[in-house]
């Protein structure tokens, strides 16, 4: 998670971006890291999650990343969090909690979701105040 805050950063600074992070591991290698780039490509889903699914893909030359634990610092999405789950990623674990589109629990429950053919094991809160504060003063400074 640490190297998802990382990428937070790097998103704000380099890029001006929303300051979310994303790293996918596989048998404790990291496969994909990603970060919000929504802006900079005029692209609605280049979320974080999906940058590191599409860097993991591309390295291990495979739609599907089984067994994978993704660690991103904002809680996914319905879009990602379907990407996530047609990726059979094993597991996630997001730090900040999102009350408004959250949908791994805050309002949706999509990765643990009976209806598809796949769940993704989720866990919430890891450095969830770094990543909380770091969406805080990012939302502050453009208002």
């Amino acid at each position: 998670m640490r190297r998802a805050l990382e990428l937070a950063v790097h998103a704000r600074d380099a890029e001006g971006e929303v300051p979310v992070g994303a790293v996918l591991v596989l048998n404790g290698e990291i496969v994909g890291e990603g970060w919000n780039r929504n802006i900079t490509l005029a692209d609605p889903s280049a979320h974080a999650e999906i940058g590191a699914l599409r860097e993991a893909g591309a390295r291990l030359r495979n739609h599907r990343i089984p067994d994978s634990t993704l660690y991103v610092t904002l809680e996914p999405c319905a879009m990602c969090a379907m990407a996530l789950i047609h990726a059979r990623v094993a597991r996630a674990v997001y730090a900040a909690a999102d009350p408004k589109t959250g949908a791994a629990g805050s309002v949706f429950d999509t990765l643990i979701s009976p209806q598809h053919n796949h769940r993704v094991e989720v866990q919430g809160g890891l450095l969830a105040e770094e990543s909380a504060q770091l969406l805080r003063e990012f939302f502050r400074a453009r208002r």
